[in-house]
C-alpha cells in the first residue's frame, strides 16, 4: 500500500480507532455492528440498517457523520415524501429585475445522508434515491448535479412494522454494499445505556478524521492485495447462491427464486479488503472475506415462499453456500 506524503497510513488508521472508540462510547453494545459500519464506510458504500426503534440507529450515524468530519442530514421517509423534497428543486429568484430559476439542493447533498424509515417512502421517491446512490448525482429539470464526495447513505427499515410501507425493489437494494442487523443490547449493555441517558449529558462530539482523510483511506483499500484463490472462492459462494447452476444442492433450489449479482461478490471482496486495511495488513486473508459474506448477501439472494414458510434466512443457507465455494476452489 502507499500513500501520500500528506497521508501516513498508520497516522490515518490511528485516527479511525480514536473514532471507533467514540463511537463505542456513544453506542453501547454494539461493537460488531460499529465495526461493519466502518468496513462499509471505507469500501465507498452505502449501508442499509434494519431493527427495532430504539435501539440507537440515529445517534451512532450522527455520531459517525461528526468523526468523519462529513457534512449530516436526516430525511424521515414518509409516504407524502416527494422526490423533490430529497433531491431539491428549482426556484424563481429575481435579482436585478430579472427571474431566473436556481437550483435549490435537498438534504440529499450531504456527506452522510440517514434515510429514516426508507420504505415508508413511494416507489417514485425511492427512485429518486436510485440515481444518487449510484451514479453520486441527482437530475433535476434536465440538469445533472453532482454530490458530493464522499457521499454515503445509510438507510434503517423496520423489521416488523410492514402496514404502510413499500418494500424496496431489488434494484435499490442491490445499492447497498451490506445490510447489517441491529441487535438488541445484552443486559450490561443494557445498564450502561440506562445510565448514560439518564444523567447529564458531558462527552462532547469528536472529529476524527478530515473528509479528504476518508477518502484517502477509500483509495487505500482498494490498493489492498486480495489473491486469486480468494476470488474464486467468493465467486464460487456467489455463483452457489443461484438455483439453476447445474450442481447446486437441492435446499437452495427448494429456497431460493434469485441468486445473487456479480456486485454482491464485489462488496465481499471490497469490504474484505476494508477490514485487512483496518488491520494494517496489506492482503486479505480468509478471515476478513468470511466475516463479509453475510453482510453482502442476506439482502441481494431472493428467496422463495417455502423459506418464508419455514422461517429460513439467508444466514440458514449461508453454510451450504461457503462449503460449496470450498468444494469447487480446492
Amino acid at each position: 500500500m502507499s500513500a501520500s506524503p500528506q497521508h501516513d497510513v498508520s497516522k490515518l488508521l490511528e485516527r479511525v480507532a480514536i473514532l471507533r472508540n467514540h463511537l463505542r462510547s456513544q453506542v453501547f453494545g454494539q461493537d460488531a455492528l460499529i465495526e461493519d459500519l466502518l468496513v462499509a464506510i471505507l469500501a465507498g458504500g452505502h449501508v442499509l440498517l434494519e431493527g427495532l426503534p430504539g435501539l440507537g440507529k440515529t445517534l451512532l450515524v450522527r455520531s459517525l457523520a461528526q468523526g468523519l468530519g462529513l457534512a449530516f442530514a436526516r430525511i424521515q421517509f414518509t409516504p407524502d415524501l416527494m422526490p423533490s423534497d430529497v433531491t431539491g428543486t428549482q426556484v424563481l429568484d429575481e435579482q436585478d429585475g430579472r427571474r431566473t430559476f436556481r437550483f435549490q439542493p435537498g438534504p440529499l447533498f450531504a456527506g452522510l445522508v440517514l434515510a429514516d424509515e426508507i420504505n415508508r417512502a413511494t416507489p417514485k421517491t425511492q427512485s429518486a434515491m436510485l440515481e444518487a446512490m449510484q451514479e453520486r448525482s441527482v437530475t433535476v429539470a434536465g440538469v445533472s448535479h453532482s454530490l458530493p464526495n464522499p457521499f454515503h447513505v445509510i438507510a434503517t427499515q423496520n423489521p416488523i412494522e410492514l402496514q404502510g410501507t413499500f418494500p424496496l425493489p431489488e434494484a435499490q437494494l442491490d445499492r447497498f454494499l451490506f445490510r447489517l442487523e441491529v441487535q438488541t443490547p445484552a443486559t450490561e449493555a443494557m445498564v450502561q445505556i440506562l445510565g448514560a441517558t439518564t444523567t447529564a449529558q458531558t462527552s462532547s462530539p469528536v472529529t476524527a478524521l478530515a473528509s479528504h482523510e476518508l477518502f484517502a483511506l477509500q483509495g487505500l483499500v482498494r490498493e489492498v492485495l486480495c489473491g486469486s484463490h480468494l476470488l474464486r472462492f467468493v465467486a464460487e459462494v456467489v455463483m452457489a447462491s443461484h438455483p439453476e447452476r447445474e450442481g447446486t444442492d437441492e435446499s437452495t433450489r427448494r429456497f431460493v427464486r434469485y441468486g445473487a449479482s456479480a456486485r454482491a461478490g464485489q462488496a465481499i471482496v471490497l469490504g474484505a479488503k476494508a477490514r485487512a486495511l483496518l488491520a494494517g495488513r496489506p492482503a486479505v486473508v480468509r478471515a476478513d472475506v468470511e466475516s463479509c459474506l453475510l453482510p453482502a448477501l442476506n439482502h441481494r439472494v431472493v428467496l422463495g415462499f417455502e423459506a418464508e414458510a419455514e422461517r429460513l434466512t439467508v444466514r440458514d443457507l449461508l453454510p451450504k453456500w461457503r462449503v460449496e465455494g470450498e468444494r469447487r476452489t480446492s
